[in-house]
């Protein structure tokens, strides 16, 4: 492989690398700045770390106003006009020259981007600074900010004014900063060659004597180079002396080691930078690990809470089925007891007044005398009578206790929320309290239902066994007149003749068979009434049971509204902190990754061949 070929697969793999620093740079700067109590210099140090993997190599033009920065700039670019000049300060902000197929200029915060297509743009990246002993402080600030950014510090001076004082002071400044500094002296086409000779000695000894370092010195005109630049003139370039900035790069590009330094300074800020914050999610962890008991412990009172509500629920919906149920037996023995073998005789009188009307006649209502008479003896309607009492003390029990354990709750929250690390407790979104007012519509609108399945229960179920008691006693009676009329009939007519004895005994038998039969059909009578019973008490209690649940659910909701800005918090920065720290560790795996493939950066392995 040629010396040539080498060098661009050099830079080809340099850019792969420094794209993939670009990325891991990118997503540690998502995370640094929201890790909670982490120190902002580690996200800053990352920013910058991050400007310099989008910068191929930057050089960075510093000095006073005028010494001629924009003009060198114009020089290296070949063109007038990308940078103003003038004769007062006309650079305000800090600007960045970058490669782009388009001329444009784009701004962010103070920095400015110059986006061109100039060639010396591909391997370097320069930036223009306001001038550092302008009068305008801002300025000057600006500039000393963007200094630690800089692979290489050109300072400009002017031919005419070189190593003034300002300037002295200024270059003992720029040393602080550790920075490689070029001392370019411009202007130098308003000097003769003896003079050239003598300024550039001057420079060379003054930075000897008063900053102890010998100092590299560069002797330039912007005016011939940018002459040269447009004119395609290599020996004037070469004259101007601007052709010194393009074989120093190409003398810092061409040295692998220089580019691995480049790349691996970046990795460890960013290693530095993932490795604090792991450890400081790692400590807002066990400060979170006392919250996420706090919470837990929350949770646990709310499940305890509402079993205990659940249980009054279960506790009132017990007396309610033992109401209906009393109901039920009650009802039963009522009709048992109309239908008894003793009450036999009474019920075919009954019948007999039914089927000739007269019944009807002593009879007010719908339901007969005996029927109330029974279940009036037998007190069926009250447990009905009792219910409302019973259905109606839930609510206020589940009332109070929801109002109770509400006031415990705020009171609890708001002294762990006091107990939270200041990092964390300000976060809380919303404050816990009592609620204004509380919500009992549940439980009252569903009154109106049950009154009238308690009224059904009362009335209707009671009419139609009325209505079924009727039937069988006209039935009895029907029974027994035509047995009598049919035993009248043949024994009158002397049809059987001697045969009359046996058919008395089976009209006899007869007869009383159907005496007989009437307990049974009370038995029956009085398992339907309570299957309807049981029905209505199925319906009340799905009204029931729908509208405590619903009383439950709005009590147990004002406990999690109370408790929400502590469990919300808690659950919120435990998924946000775990997300946080799985990030991190792919980014610490990435950077030990790329530090690896970056040491192997224009090394060459067995038989010269690059590994």
């Amino acid at each position: 492989m040629t010396e040539q070929a080498q060098e661009n697969k050099l830079i080809r793999e340099y850019d792969a690398l420094r794209q993939r620093e670009f990325t891991v740079l990118s997503d540690l700067l998502e995370v640094l700045p929201k890790v909670d109590g982490l120190a902002p210099e580690y996200a800053s140090q990352a920013r910058d770390a991050l400007f310099h993997t989008d910068n191929p190599y930057l050089m960075v033009l510093v000095g006073a106003f005028n010494a001629g920065k924009s003009s060198i700039l114009n020089a290296l670019l070949g063109a007038p006009d990308v940078m103003t000049v003038g004769p007062v300060p006309t650079t305000d902000r800090i600007t960045i020259l970058r490669y782009g197929e388009n001329a444009q200029r784009l701004a962010s915060g103070d920095v400015d981007t110059v986006l061109y297509p100039a060639p010396i743009l591909q391997r370097v990246s320069l930036v223009d600074t306001p001038g550092l002993e302008s009068v305008f402080q801002s300025h000057e600030a600006q500039t000393r900010k963007f200094l630690h950014r800089a692979d290489a510090v050109l300072y400009v001076m002017l031919a005419t004014q070189a190593m003034s004082a300002d300037s002295l002071e200024s270059l003992q400044h720029l040393r602080e900063y550790g920075k490689k500094v070029i001392l370019i002296v411009n202007q130098t086409d308003l000097l003769s060659p003896e003079e050239r000779e003598t300024v550039k000695n001057y420079v060379t000894e003054q930075a000897r004597g008063r900053l102890g370092v010998d100092a590299v010195v560069w002797m330039m005109s912007a005016k011939q180079g940018l002459a040269a630049n447009v004119a395609d003139d290599e020996s004037g370039w070469r004259a101007s002396g601007l052709a010194q900035v393009e074989e120093y790069i190409e003398r810092q590009l061409d040295d692998a080691e220089r580019l691995r330094q480049k790349l691996l300074t970046p990795l460890q800020i960013a290693e530095t930078g993932a490795a604090q914050a792991i450890a400081k999610l790692k400590d807002n962890q066990t400060a979170l690990d006392s919250s996420k008991a706090i919470s837990e412990n929350v949770r646990a009172q709310l499940s305890a809470q509402e079993r205990d509500q659940q249980a009054t629920v279960r506790e009132v919906v017990a007396e309610v089925s033992a109401k209906f149920e009393d109901v039920a037996k009650r009802g039963g023995d009522a009709i048992r007891d109309i239908f008894q073998l003793s009450r036999v005789l009474g019920a075919f009188g009954r019948g007999l007044g039914e089927l000739t009307g007269i019944a009807w006649l002593f009879r007010r209502g719908n339901t007969p005398s005996y029927v109330l008479k029974a279940f009036s003896t037998h007190k069926v309607f009250e447990p009905l009578d009792e219910l409302p009492a019973v259905a109606d003390k839930l609510a206020p029990r589940l009332e109070g206790r929801d109002l109770k354990d509400l006031d415990e709750l705020v009171a609890y929250t708001a002294r762990e929320i006091g107990g939270l690390p200041d990092s964390i407790r300000q976060k809380i979104i919303g404050t816990p309290q009592s609620p204004v007012v509380y919500d009992r519509r549940a439980m009252q609108e569903v009154r109106p239902a049950l009154v009238t399945l308690e009224q059904d229960a009362r009335t209707l179920e009671t009419d139609r066994f009325a209505s079924a008691s009727r039937q069988a006693i006209i039935s009895l009676a029907l029974w027994e007149i035509l047995l009598l009329v049919f035993g009248v009939a043949v024994l009158g007519s002397g049809i059987l003749g001697d045969g009359n004895v046996p058919m008395l005994f089976l009209l006899l038998g007869l007869a009383m068979f159907g005496l007989a039969i009437m307990p049974l059909a009370g038995r029956v009578m009085a398992g339907r009434y309570a299957q309807r019973i049981y029905e209505k008490q199925q319906l009340y209690l799905e009204k029931f049971n729908a509208a405590a649940g619903a009383q439950v659910e709005y009590g147990m909701r004002l406990r999690r509204d109370v408790t929400a800005p502590l469990t919300r918090l808690v659950e919120a920065q435990v998924s946000v902190q775990g997300d946080q720290l799985n990030r991190l560790h792919s980014i610490e795996a990435e950077i030990g990754r790329l530090s690896n493939d970056v040491n192997k950066l224009g090394r060459r392995g067995l038989f010269g061949l690059g590994r």
